[in-house]
């Protein structure tokens, strides 16, 4: 018997009454393979997104703060639950929200980073025998305010919280069985990867795919802890993350439509544009490609999502510029070492080329191959995929 596994489950195992039955079974069936089991739950299905739904009919742009109290009861809601049943089934059991399991954070509201974890609380609860039930993507600053850690934060928590504690395994449950080579339901080419590395995995997170949180890999490559995607409603499958593998091959393709490019038009000082790129910074919002041209035109790349929150901080502080927002396409490529043969680059570029998509960027670096779109259609996702991935 193992002494210490965390098992995470996402937001669509956990979606209903009778998915929370399927959860508890799998963690009874855990039970009788380690002495001691921590939980990391999501909020139920579409809560997350249904809570930010009613805060923006109430707002455009909510203050942060606030929407941070909202989104992290959607958590506190499945743990209760999940502990009631466990409680119910026999099987002792404790709920934790995010500040009562010791998850301190920075202050950066929807995107904070875990700073430290008080672990006393869990290991005294795991000493009674208990089964710890935690809320994820939650935790509290250093002045008591509630913080969430961003879409996929979970994912973080618990990850962050096997480190902590020294646990043996880490599994990351879902509705999918596995990290796949594409979006299994938009290709339908895509193949479960058995393993895959930190660094090809976090070029697959960063490129856009929601399968694991960005951070969780960093965590899981900075304490050299295996992570382990699975399926709660199989036990076929899954795969593992984990040290560097090393094959020059393509593992996954992963298409992004979240981000939109935005320009402002001008006569920049040097003072202007530094100016603007502080600003978005201190305001939280991660930037992509800042580019400064002839000191006549800023280019960059935010996320859809932040759209809003940009629109207004620019308009407010820089009128005095022109302005224009743009979608793009992201296109990423990923696979260690396969910038090293141009033969992948050439056969991206014929490929697209073939379907009269134009590029209007390309970058590279020894994980991935990056590329820039207005557009992209499902044929060529498939082709890509059959050309690429063996």
């Amino acid at each position: 018997m193992i002494s210490t596994v965390v098992l995470k489950f996402g937001g669509s195992s956990v979606a209903d009454n009778i998915k929370l039955n399927v959860v508890a079974e799998k963690i009874i069936s855990m039970k009788k393979e380690a002495k001691n089991i921590v939980v990391v739950v999501s909020a139920q299905g579409k809560t997350t997104d249904k809570l930010l739904k009613e805060a923006k009919e109430l707002s455009a742009i909510p203050d942060e703060r606030e929407l941070d109290v909202l989104i992290s009861t959607g958590e506190q809601i499945t743990i209760s639950k999940l502990s009631i049943l466990l409680n119910r089934l026999g099987y002792k059991s404790i709920s934790l929200t995010g500040w009562q399991a010791g998850i301190k954070t920075n202050n950066v509201h929807k995107s904070a980073k875990i700073e430290e974890i008080y672990t006393k609380k869990i290991l005294e609860e795991l000493g009674k025998g208990k089964i710890v039930i935690v809320a994820g993507f939650q935790g509290i600053d250093e002045k008591g305010e509630i913080t969430t850690l961003g879409r996929g934060g979970s994912d973080t928590t618990a990850v962050a919280i096997s480190a902590a504690i020294g646990a043996d395994k880490c599994y990351i449950f879902s509705d999918v069985d596995g990290i796949y080579s594409s979006d299994p339901n938009m290709i339908t080419l895509a193949k479960r990867l058995d393993e895959i590395s930190f660094d090809e995995m976090q070029e697959i997170a960063d490129a856009g795919a929601k399968v694991l949180h960005n951070r969780c890999i960093q965590l899981g490559k900075k304490f050299n802890l295996n992570i382990i995607a699975k399926s709660t409603f199989t036990d076929k499958g899954g795969t593992i993350v984990r040290k560097k593998i090393e094959n020059a091959e393509v593992k996954s393709i992963v298409k992004s439509d979240n981000l939109m490019k935005i320009k402002m038009v001008g006569n920049f000082k040097k003072e202007d544009t530094v100016g603007i790129y502080k600003k978005l910074l201190n305001n939280n919002i991660i930037v992509e490609d800042f580019e400064n041209t002839e000191n006549r035109e800023i280019e960059f790349r935010i996320q859809k999502a932040e759209q809003n929150k940009v629109q207004e901080l620019l308009e407010k502080n820089y009128p005095k510029y022109d302005i224009s927002q743009e979608n793009i396409v992201k296109l990423t490529i990923v696979g260690y070492g396969i910038t090293q043969d141009n033969k992948i680059l050439k056969k991206v570029i014929k490929i697209l080329e073939e379907d009269d998509i134009e590029i209007t960027d390309i970058s590279l670096n020894q994980s991935k191959i990056e590329i820039l779109l207005n557009e992209i259609n499902t044929k060529a996702l498939e082709k890509l995929h059959e050309e690429l991935i063996k």
